[in-house]
This record gives C-alpha cells, sequence and structure tokens, in this order.
C-alpha cells in the first residue's frame, strides 16, 4: 500500500510538472499575465497578437475567424501605393491565411484585380479612383451572410473610396463599396463569377455624405448588421443593413455620443449585454501614438454615451480613452474570434507609404462594475470598465 501510494504521490508530481510545463508554454505564447490591482480582480485576457513592421503587407483592415483558419485582411502598399500622390498605383486589397492568430502568415493573395474595370467609372478601373489624386481606397470589411439577414453563408467586402465623393469622380452620395465574394479569401466582384460577381454602391441613409475609414458591427441586433460611419465632420452615424448586407433599412441614428473629430470603428456587443464602440480619437492619418476611446449603449442604434472628464480644465475624452498612445499606433477596428473582443491597431511609420507598417491586436476585456476593488465612482475614484491593456 505504501508504495502504491508513493507511486500515486510520484505520479501525480509529475503530472502538476509536466501541467506547469505546458501552461508555462503555452503561457509564453498565447497567455498575458494575470492583471492585477487596481485595474482589475479577474485573471487577465490573452496575450496581444503582433504582427512585427514588414511581416504582411497588409493595413488598415480586420481579422476573420472561419473553421478552423484565420484570416487577415488589408491594403497593400508594396507596389509603391503613396497617400496623397498624384497619381500614384493603387495596390489592392489583399488577404492572408494562418492556423493560429499568432501566425505564422500565408503570403498575401488580392481580393480582386486593381486593374480591373470599375463599372461606376465608364473606361476606368479601380486604379482611377483610388489612385488618381492619391486619395486611396481603405478599409476592407468582410463579412458572412451567417446567422443573420438571408443566412445564406455568401461572403461581402466592403470598403471605402473617399474619391467616390469627389464632382471629378461622379459626386457619389457617400465613399462606399460593395462586392460579392466566392469565399472568405476571394475572389471578389467582377472575377467572382455569378451569383456573387458584383461591384455594389449601397443605398444608404443615415451615411450619406460619409467618405471616412467606417467599421461593420462584429455583433448581431434584430437579425441584421450596421454600418457605422464617420460623416465629413468627423461625427459618427449608425446604418441598419438590409438582409443582404448591402442596403440601408432607414433605421439608424446620428450623432452617436456627441462625438466629433473620430474614425475608424470597432462595434460589438459584449457578454454582459452591452454594445460598445471603439474609435480613433483624435481621427489622424498614418498618426502613430493616436488614442482609443469607447462608447455604450443598450442597443446598437443607442442611446450612446461616452464618459466625459470633471474638473476645471479635464481634458474632454479623458475618461473615454482607453489608451492614450494606442500602443504606439492608431486603431482600426475590432474583430470578435472565439468569443473574445481585439482591439485591431495599426503601428504606422508616419510615412506615405506605409508598406512596412506592423500590427497590434490588444485583447479587450469589459466588466460595467469597473475594474479593481469597487465599482465605478465608489468613492469619488474613477475605475475603468476596460482591463489596463498591456502597452500605453
Amino acid at each position: 500500500m505504501r508504495r502504491g501510494r508513493g507511486s500515486a504521490v510520484a505520479a501525480a508530481l509529475v503530472l502538476l510538472f509536466v501541467t506547469l510545463l505546458g501552461l508555462g508554454r503555452l503561457g509564453a505564447a498565447h497567455l498575458a499575465a494575470a492583471c492585477t490591482a487596481p485595474y482589475c480582480t479577474t485573471p487577465g485576457p490573452p496575450a496581444p497578437i503582433d504582427i512585427p513592421a514588414g511581416t504582411v503587407d497588409l493595413h488598415d483592415g480586420q481579422m476573420v475567424k472561419f473553421g478552423s483558419t484565420y484570416y487577415l485582411y488589408g491594403t497593400e502598399y508594396g507596389c509603391g501605393y503613396s497617400w496623397l500622390s498624384n497619381p500614384t498605383p493603387w495596390c489592392g486589397f489583399g488577404v492572408s491565411t494562418s492556423s493560429s492568430p499568432y501566425g505564422p502568415w500565408s503570403q498575401p493573395q488580392l481580393l480582386f484585380s486593381p486593374n480591373a474595370p470599375d463599372p461606376y467609372e465608364p473606361g476606368h478601373s479601380y486604379q482611377y479612383v483610388c489612385g488618381q489624386g492619391g486619395s486611396g481606397c481603405f478599409s476592407p470589411r468582410m463579412v458572412q451572410r451567417s446567422g443573420w439577414g438571408a443566412n445564406d453563408g455568401v461572403w461581402v467586402l466592403w470598403w471605402n473610396g473617399p474619391a467616390y465623393m469627389n464632382p471629378a469622380f461622379g459626386s457619389a452620395p457617400h465613399g462606399y463599396m460593395v462586392m460579392g465574394c466566392n469565399g472568405p479569401a476571394g475572389p471578389c466582384g467582377a472575377s467572382a463569377g455569378a451569383p456573387f460577381g458584383s461591384t455594389y454602391r449601397p443605398v444608404l441613409s443615415h451615411c450619406n455624405g460619409a467618405n471616412g475609414d467606417a467599421g461593420i458591427s462584429a455583433s448581431t441586433e434584430n437579425g441584421a448588421i450596421y454600418l457605422v460611419c464617420p460623416k465629413r465632420e468627423q461625427s459618427l452615424s449608425v446604418d441598419q443593413l438590409d438582409q443582404w448586407g448591402t442596403n440601408a433599412t432607414g433605421a439608424g441614428t446620428d450623432n452617436v455620443a456627441g462625438l466629433s473629430s473620430v474614425e475608424a470603428t470597432g462595434t460589438w456587443r459584449d457578454s454582459s449585454g452591452t454594445w460598445i464602440m471603439t474609435y480613433s480619437d483624435p481621427n489622424c492619418g498614418y498618426c502613430a501614438g493616436t488614442g482609443t476611446g469607447y462608447a455604450t449603449a443598450p442597443d446598437v442604434l443607442g442611446p450612446w454615451t461616452a464618459p466625459g472628464n470633471v474638473g476645471v480644465g479635464a481634458p474632454g475624452n479623458g475618461r473615454r480613452v482607453l489608451s492614450a498612445g494606442s500602443c504606439g499606433g492608431q486603431p482600426d477596428t475590432v474583430s470578435v474570434m472565439d468569443g473574445q473582443a481585439w482591439q485591431k491597431i495599426d503601428l504606422w511609420t508616419g510615412q506615405m507609404n506605409e508598406a512596412g507598417a506592423g500590427m497590434h491586436f490588444e485583447p479587450l476585456a469589459y466588466d460595467p462594475a469597473g475594474y479593481g476593488a469597487g465599482t465605478v465612482g465608489d468613492g469619488g475614484v474613477w475605475r475603468s470598465p476596460f482591463a489596463r491593456w498591456t502597452c500605453q
């Protein structure tokens, strides 16, 4: 019996050692150290995802998981695109794949050819509106009609072409385009072939007059998804999209949380039932060290509120900023994968060609009661409802 008991104890010790060793390796690769008071009282979220500079030429995009594969989308710069140069080549939108959000990532493949004919610019390719004048085309957002709307599994690509609103390019009511895609890795548009091969200028309502970097909600409400767009004056509006995810239904809201000079939104419903929206605070082209702000609402159509500071001389956005410097970059949008929300950040170099920019995905942990001992406002002490970021 002693021998058996001793063997059991020895076996248990070996199992414990192996388990701790495995957790140590896992922790080094994928888990962040548990956050500590006063920032939070629960174990920390997963480790951030870093894609080093020069690794993947994909920017101002998003990450999506489909099946067991992760898809990274973004604007390419490697062909020589230079913002505000006239003229400049436009490199198009690409996608890379990986079996892990931590990589390694495949060589990017174009979702459609930048030289394909643009049906809204007769006689011209997408190069014309995206390269002529250097305005560019940005913010590819890929969504699947699954669990909402038509629920037919079709993939839809949204993107932003600011110059479409320019009188030289037809004076469109907004800057957004939609394409059908054969799958999460494309092809999209005419090259996708019937019945997906279409490029479409959506009919919008609250987002008419918008041409900034927009976001598509990562969660659904009332069986629909939502477009969140920055207007010309950089206030935010929300349009509910129809069952196809291509037109507005007319339902929506304007002047979200009274914000101004913001863009690049990420919007999702947290497990607490709260709708959360993050954004670049303020908006700024290729700026490194831009703040990430947030607003919350009980419903995607509002009312949205963003916490304000109090006191003489206090900055108006002080409490609503999750990170004053966004890990040295600029927030883009939010991806929700495996139940975890991730803030995408572009680590801009500040150059007009951003081929060498890296990316950072910061895990977001939200607690409406406030992180730390006590609750928001308890004893007059402000406690953010978000866990402290791993970088500021």
